[in-house]
């Protein structure tokens, strides 16, 4: 008689091919997921590239291009090489615009880091009230035309209320926008007074930042405020202040719009800063070649300020541990 043998029993826990289906099918839903959130970033982003692509990175590719031709917009471009930044070179106006410029970015950024830095320490130190960050902020909030054009009628040599009440006060009127020497610094005087309030917040966010009880222990130590701004504001700011100045000379050296409604680049060239230099030549005497291969020179220039900022000031890196 014969007996059959049967096999031993499976050593697996019941349900573990369940579990590791389970487990496939969680990865497999994980992995699903993360594709749906990958093509929902792609679509909000889509917009901010598509702007990019068409406003930013199209036009310098095109100006660079540009720079090494001659064009007129009335004939195809013409291939010159070089010619372009050998005029530049030797172009005395060119010089002379860019130290304008140059002088106009040192004035610029000397008083307005100074009156930024000391408007958001006292903002900070005495009060933090949102209304009078508000109202520190209104300048930031009208257009450079339209402050260039309120101050050009305050100043007016004849008729501004700025000159009517220096004559009042028995001084002779001070042709602010109409003199070589006064027409640059009031221009400077300016844009830091339509840019300060926003520069102040910025870095009285950085001085947020910064824990209070650094604060409390040197007052302790018996350190005096100003001993406490040199010793740890500073320090810690550092990075914040620095960011806040590569973007201030950035936009010192696009200066435009301020000098094209008050002074036109006048008097006697005294105002003609690189940018509208850059504007004349391509439309006013339709040389975009030449204006391209300036612009591509102010491009270069400051990429290099910009790192070289970057480097100096360390503004990858914090005193803050």
């Amino acid at each position: 008689m014969t007996i059959a043998s049967s096999s031993p029993p499976s050593r697996l826990p019941t349900g573990g091919a369940a579990e590791a289906r389970n487990r496939t099918g969680t990865r497999q839903g994980v992995s699903g997921e993360d594709r749906g959130d990958g093509r929902l970033a792609a679509l909000f982003i889509a917009p901010a590239l598509l702007g990019f692509l068409v406003f930013l990175l199209w036009p310098t590719l095109r100006g660079i291009y540009l720079s090494f031709t001659r064009f007129n917009l009335l004939t195809p471009a013409e291939w010159v090489g070089l010619d372009n930044y050998v005029r530049m070179v030797n172009d005395p106006i060119f010089w002379d615009s860019l130290w304008v410029t140059l002088e106009y970015v040192f004035i610029n950024i000397g008083v307005q880091t100074l009156a930024a830095l000391a408007i958001a320490v006292l903002l900070q130190r005495l009060t933090q009230s949102a209304m009078l960050r508000g109202i520190v902020l209104t300048p930031y909030l009208m257009s450079n035309v339209v402050a260039g054009l309120v101050w050009l009628w305050i100043l007016d040599t004849q008729l501004g209320i700025g000159n009517e009440i220096i004559s009042g006060l028995g001084v002779d009127r001070i042709p602010f926008l109409a003199d070589e020497t006064w027409a640059i610094p009031t221009i400077a005087l300016i844009n830091v007074w339509r840019h300060v309030g926003y520069t102040a917040l910025l870095l009285f966010a950085g001085l947020q930042a910064i824990p209070g009880d650094m604060y409390e222990a040197a007052r302790v130590d018996g350190a005096s405020e100003w001993r406490m701004f040199w010793r740890i504001t500073m320090p810690l700011l550092r990075p914040v202040l620095a960011v806040v100045m590569i973007m201030t000379v950035i936009g010192s050296f696009q200066v435009f719009d301020t000098v094209a409604v008050t002074t036109a680049g006048g008097p006697a060239n005294a105002t003609n800063v690189l940018q509208y230099y850059i504007y004349g030549s391509a439309f006013g005497r339709f040389q975009f070649g030449y204006a391209s291969a300036m612009s591509v020179a102010l491009l270069v220039v400051l990429s290099a300020i910009t790192v070289l900022q970057y480097r100096l000031t360390r503004a990858g890196r914090t005193d803050l541990g």
